[in-house]
């Protein structure tokens, strides 16, 4: 018992310093992986980053059985309530504990999981009073449940790794300097309420090679961001959850690209429906919204620097916020501070991209 506890509590400060290396999203996952699978045994995974304001995935890392079937999978995990990371505070929890071990009261685990002999999945959320900013599920086959002392240790982390992935997400916030851009928006995917692919404009395919690029040669790229907001629609519709089916995804070099979906009414049956998913370059609404969460900023300061994108000057913005002049600046000090920015202009081009 020991020596297990020595394991966790050496993991716990390892993660936390990988948590304060700066790593970008996707590496810092990969390294917080492979800490986490000599302490905490699993057998696939997936972990996702997550629009804060939505809460719906993006830039996915998985490693699971059931690729061949990601659309249901993807579907399934989003109208699955028991213990939907929209409903976990910032920590762990045991699908096995939250079922009393009747793991059929899942519906992923019933319609699909229970194929692949999964025995147990422990998710966690990632999330602060900014936002939330990713979950992860661990999937444990013909093993064991995962142990009170294994959640208590993906609890454990659970902070580190949010304020982690948050920073990271506020770094990828800079001026577009690279070539390249993506055409303009925005394009459409058309997907079946079953997540099939049915049609999409020429352009698509690009933005989807940008989002997820295939692993090799002439594979269509795996359009996983679109089936997050198409299967959150899906879920909205099913009051599964709430959330708005958008999400603002970070592509390189400080663009972003906003991701929605919406019913395309073509019959009176469900099944008949189509889901159209529109992808294109995030607006600066979007985009300051999110750098806003990244960055730490309290809702006046995001008030703050709604105005300042529209050109306001420090009159104009002490009238909209009904404050002195000297607050206004005393607010800009505390957000060049937050954004690691100097003045007004450099604070807009991390902000806007530009």
């Amino acid at each position: 018992m020991g020596s297990a506890v020595t394991s966790y509590m050496h993991a716990r400060e390892h993660i936390t310093r990988l948590c304060r290396s700066g790593a970008d999203a996707r590496s810092l996952r990969l390294e917080v992986l492979a800490v986490i699978r000599r302490v905490v045994g699993f057998d696939a995974y997936a972990w996702l980053v997550t629009d804060p304001q939505t809460s719906v995935g993006s830039s996915p890392l998985a490693d699971v059985p059931c690729l061949p079937v990601l659309p249901q999978l993807i579907r399934l995990k989003y109208l699955t309530t028991l213990n939907r990371w929209t409903g976990l505070p910032c920590g762990a929890a045991s699908l096995w504990t939250a079922t009393g071990g009747e793991l059929s009261r899942s519906l992923m685990w019933r319609e699909l999981l229970h194929n692949y002999q999964i025995s147990d999945i422990a998710s966690s959320a990632y999330r602060d009073r900014f936002g939330c900013w990713g979950f992860l599920d661990l999937w444990r086959a013909q093993a064991p449940p995962f142990t009170e002392a294994d959640i208590e240790f993906l609890s454990g982390i659970a902070g580190p790794v949010t304020e982690a992935l948050r920073r990271s997400q506020a770094r990828t916030f800079a001026p577009a300097t690279a070539p390249g851009r993506p055409p303009g928006g925005p394009v459409v995917l058309l997907l079946s309420p079953a997540l099939d692919v049915r049609a999409q404009t020429p352009q698509t395919r690009r933005y989807l090679q940008i989002l997820v690029p295939p692993d090799a040669g002439d594979n269509a790229p795996v359009p996983a961001g679109a089936y997050n907001v198409a299967a959150q629609l899906l879920a909205t519709e099913a009051g599964a959850d709430g959330n708005p089916p958008l999400a603002r995804v970070h592509l390189a070099d400080g663009r972003w690209l906003t991701l929605r979906a919406a019913w395309i009414s073509s019959g009176e049956l469900a099944a008949d429906r189509d889901i159209a998913v529109s992808i294109e370059p995030a607006a600066p609404y979007d985009r300051v919204a999110v750098f806003a969460r990244a960055c730490g900023l309290s809702p006046r300061e995001t008030e703050l620097l709604h105005h300042l994108v529209t050109g306001a000057s420090t009159r104009d913005l002490a009238r909209h916020l009904f404050v002195s002049e000297n607050t206004v600046q005393d607010h800009l000090k505390s957000i060049f501070t937050k954004t690691a920015t100097r003045n007004r202009r450099s604070l807009l081009a991390r902000a806007l991209g530009t």
